[in-house]
């Protein structure tokens, strides 16, 4: 039986370790049947593996990683980073929600809403005018979970994995410090 409450935390070294793992099974749960085996495996090492680009991230000071636990393991996790989607007109100082991940399992239980809070308060907390973050274009599920939070599409950009090139949409927060988060 799945106890259902969880905590967030700033992982240390070790629990950061064991989110690797489980972020990436989230990943594949979640658009692993859209693209071919081999690109998809690899992208993955890359992303997931023990020196790919999370592991560099998590040594990256300028970005902030909440994880959400359930009895001391790992079910979801955000990061929030310096802006690195491909949008000219942002504010200096916006930052992007780069990934927002939860075990399918813990969906509809409070844990994204949650990270999402935790996000938007550390945004406010650097001084961001704007968060922006990236959502495939089908996606319905995630904008309308984003949308609830203040964020609208602003424009696009592509992601690239293997030979398959997605659409995806970029969408943006503007922040001012006294804005109440949805209930």
């Amino acid at each position: 039986m799945r106890d259902e409450t969880s905590a967030l935390v700033a992982p240390s070294r070790e629990l950061f370790n064991r989110l690797r793992p489980v972020a990436r099974e989230i990943f594949t749960a979640t658009f692993g049947r859209d693209f071919e085996t081999a690109p998809f495996e690899a992208f993955c090492d890359g992303v997931y593996g023990p020196q790919g680009s999370m592991m560099r991230d998590f040594d990256d000071p300028s970005v902030e990683w909440q994880v959400a636990t359930s009895r001391g393991e790992p079910i979801g996790y955000a990061k929030l980073t310096p802006l690195r989607a491909p949008f000219s007109d942002a504010s200096a100082g916006a930052l992007e929600l780069q990934q927002l991940y939860v075990l399918q399992d813990w969906h509809g239980l409070g844990v994204a809403d949650r990270l999402m809070e935790w996000a938007l308060s550390a945004a406010r907390q650097r001084g961001a005018d704007e968060v922006y973050l990236t959502v495939f274009d089908h996606n319905e599920r995630a904008k309308r979970f984003y949308a609830r939070y203040g964020f609208a599409e602003v424009g696009r950009c592509t992601f690239t994995l293997g030979d398959l090139v997605d659409d995806d949409r970029i969408w943006r927060a503007q922040l001012r410090s006294g804005d109440p988060l949805p209930a």
